[in-house]
């Protein structure tokens, strides 16, 4: 038990941190292939395909993982999404690596494995339970013990320690396996990077493109100045854009676009009023004697539960905060309505106390076979401290540092305690000093001690009945109905948007919609109609769902399917017409500065809607953001590094005007070559670019099938 202790303390871990991180996949769009048919498998990767029973076994490894990781019970639903995405992506990355890796004779042996643990300083193992607290390092000694009791433990075990063992042990393998892979994944990508260089001419470039500044004098026209209506843009002009940028517009998976209506069912005037009955004579109730407040706030089903322990006011809800002060001990308050939160709020102020907010304590926890040998060891430990004997010396002897730590209220506020816990923070928080006691609980006994109290704080026991304004049954039932013989009636996409105003219904649009997103315009429970989506042709609608967290009906139609392949150009056309006008703009612009005979900045500043600036410290190695034009200009930066002092430039096409430079001063930063430095960073910077494309090269010679969102 001694080397699961530090468990009990560790902060939150994020997902990403513990899946693979290294290996997060960034190919954007260029994962989201599908081919839809009606398998049990759920994925397939070059030929290797994942069954809906394995995908689900992985997820339940990673869910319970992060759990362990997070001391979590649950996931919630974006939670649980992120962790499907995430063992998705890793499935597919260790498929398309394993691919290269055995064609390069690249493998991660045992021996690798256990010298990695052996060394301890691989960032995995710093978010296992095996941290020496002393070093704040991984400890292998804590993990071996672990598995050595691990292995001893038997059918006399009790099943809360047998339990716990388990859930370490399952993370540690899951650990241990994300090792394995990661450590495959370094070597191909080391692999890679070796193969990068740079040289002293490049080196040379790099080092003048970072120190050498540029300061100019600046004249543009801005593109704005000419209205869209002066510029003609015809169907081939957009036409011949399309087809000289075609390869920008590939799209690797099909897509839907949709139209649809969401219901959202909110409370009546008739629930309101009927909440309000109900608050009122809860609010009698506060201000009567009430014997236990912990069960009726419970009673009440009241989003707020009372913890009978002072608590601070950040515990408390704001706008019970907020007028705490104006409430007299005893007195209840309410109902109020608070529009932060949609709720009806009363409560009663019950108790005002100055308390410690920090408390420094040690403990040595107690546990045996049974209760009564747990309990003979506790008074024995309890006796020998009273008698004197040395705190550690005491916890060592029983596998435990006995260190002391500090505890605050930000610890265990907003917490759900009872039971056990509550007695626990009870005793922690209304110790005196330098007082032993011997805190018998379910499944262990605590000998306690505070050694220290500090930060002593206003705080408060207030109970609190807050209950949120929510519809009825017969609301819902109300709004289903109505709903329901609108579906009935407008089953196509045509019928839907034509009528739908008409029936008090909004329309919402939905593109681009991808076959594994998690949901529809951002409500939850909708992928029974996604779903559906993917399995429709375009002009279908749907019948009615259910959804959100019960508060929601939506109907869903498909207005287009966006193939495999490259985009059309009709759901382009409006991009590009805004590129053509851009570059028709330039051409009009540059043919009145050479009718004008324009060569210098003043005679460009003095054309019709010129803007002019000063730019400085211009360097090759960033793009120059223009303040005049409200753009960046890499065309700024690249003309600084190839003119000279004086020279005024020809109209150069910006992103947001055509712009002429002359360039007034030079500097340069202060700043020593070392041809080794800059090739080293050269390199590195080269190799981020490479680590983080790698993959993205590999999907794309890859044949990916994501079927998920039949199954999950």
């Amino acid at each position: 038990m001694a080397a699961l202790q530090s468990i009990r303390s560790k902060g939150p871990l994020l997902v990403a941190t513990i899946g693979l991180g290294l290996f997060a996949f960034i190919a954007g769009d260029a994962w989201k292939v599908i081919a839809p048919h009606q398998t049990q498998n759920v994925g397939e990767v070059n030929g290797e395909s994942i069954t809906a029973q394995e995908y689900q076994q992985l997820v339940e490894e990673y869910t319970d993982a992060v759990k362990f990781a997070q001391g979590l019970n649950a996931l919630t639903e974006d939670q649980t999404d992120a962790v499907k995405d995430q063992v998705w992506n890793t499935f597919v990355n260790n498929k398309l690596l394993e691919k290269e890796a055995d064609k390069l004779g690249l493998e991660v042996t045992d021996e690798e494995v256990q010298d990695i643990i052996n060394t301890g300083t691989y960032s995995l193992l710093t978010n296992t339970p095996f941290i020496n607290q002393q070093t704040g390092l991984f400890d292998k000694d804590m993990l071996n013990m672990f598995l050595v009791q691990y292995s001893q433990m038997n059918a006399q075990t009790d099943a809360t320690t047998a339990n716990y063992y388990q859930q370490v042990y399952n993370y540690w393998k899951f650990v241990e396996k994300n090792i394995r892979q990661n450590r495959l994944a370094e070597k191909y990508q080391a692999l890679i990077s070796k193969s990068l260089f740079s040289n002293p001419v490049e080196a040379q470039a790099t080092y003048d493109a970072r120190i050498n500044e540029t300061d100019m004098l600046m004249a543009a026209i801005p593109y704005s100045s000419i209205s869209d209506d002066d510029v003609t843009v015809t169907d081939a002009d957009i036409q011949a854009a399309y087809n000289e940028r075609k390869e920008q517009f590939r799209q690797l998976a099909e897509t839907r676009n949709l139209r649809y209506i969401d219901v959202q069912v909110v409370a009546s005037d008739e629930d309101r009023a009927a909440l309000q009955r109900e608050m009122m004579e809860y609010t009698e109730q506060l201000g009567g004697d009430v014997e236990d407040y912990t069960s009726f706030i419970r009673s009440t089903d009241s989003e707020v539960p009372y913890v009978d322990l002072f608590y601070t006011t950040n515990a408390l809800p704001s706008d019970v905060v907020a007028r705490l002060d104006s409430v007299a001990l005893g007195e209840a308050y309410g109902p109020y309505y608070n529009a932060s939160d949609n709720s009806l709020t009363s409560f009663k102020k019950l108790a005002v106390s100055a308390e410690p907010d920090s408390i420094q304590f040690r403990q040595i926890q107690v546990t045996a076979t049974t209760k009564q040998r747990m309990t003979e060891l506790a008074d024995s430990i309890f006796n020998a401290l009273k008698g004197g004997a040395n705190f550690e010396e005491i916890a060592q002897k029983y596998g435990q540092t006995g260190e002391t730590t500090w505890i605050s209220s930000a610890n265990y506020e907003g917490a759900q305690i009872d039971n056990d816990n509550l007695k626990y923070i009870k005793a922690i928080v209304s110790q005196p000093k330098n007082q032993l006691v011997n805190l018998a609980l379910n499944q262990a006994n605590i000998i306690l001690e505070v050694t220290d109290r500090k930060a002593v704080d206003t705080k408060y026991k207030v109970a609190v009945v807050k209950r949120p304004i929510e519809f009825s049954k017969d609301t819902y039932t109300k709004a289903y109905n109505d709903f329901s013989q609108f579906v009935a009636t407008n089953n196509t996409l045509d019928k839907m948007v034509a009528n739908a105003e008409d029936a008090g219904y909004r329309l919402y649009s939905a593109n681009d919609v991808y076959n594994y997103d998690h949901n529809i315009g951002g409500i939850k429970g909708t992928r029974e109609a996604l779903k559906w989506a993917f399995g429709a042709k375009g002009g279908e609608a749907s019948g009615l769902y259910e959804c959100g967290e019960s508060d929601h009906l939506m109907m869903v139609a498909v207005s287009g399917i966006i193939k495999k392949g490259y985009r059309p150009l009709a759901l382009l056309s409006d991009d590009l017409r805004q590129e053509v006008l851009r570059d028709k703009k330039a051409e009009k612009i540059m043919a009145d500065i050479k009718a004008a005979g324009a060569t210098t900045i003043d005679q460009i500043k003095n054309m019709a809607n010129a803007v002019n600036d000063s730019v400085k410290h211009v360097t090759f190695s960033a793009p120059a953001y223009i303040t005049a034009l409200r753009s960046t200009e890499p065309i700024v930066s690249a003309f600084a590094a190839a003119s000279q002092q004086g020279q005024v430039s020809a109209p150069l096409k910006g992103q947001s005007g055509i712009i002429v430079l002359q360039p007034y001063a030079t500097n340069k930063i202060n700043d020593t070559f070392d041809a080794a430095t800059e090739e080293s960073r050269t390199v590195n910077t080269n190799a981020n670019v490479v680590s983080s494309q790698f993959v993205t090269d590999l999907y794309m010679k890859a044949k990916v099938t994501d079927n998920r969102y039949l199954y999950f």
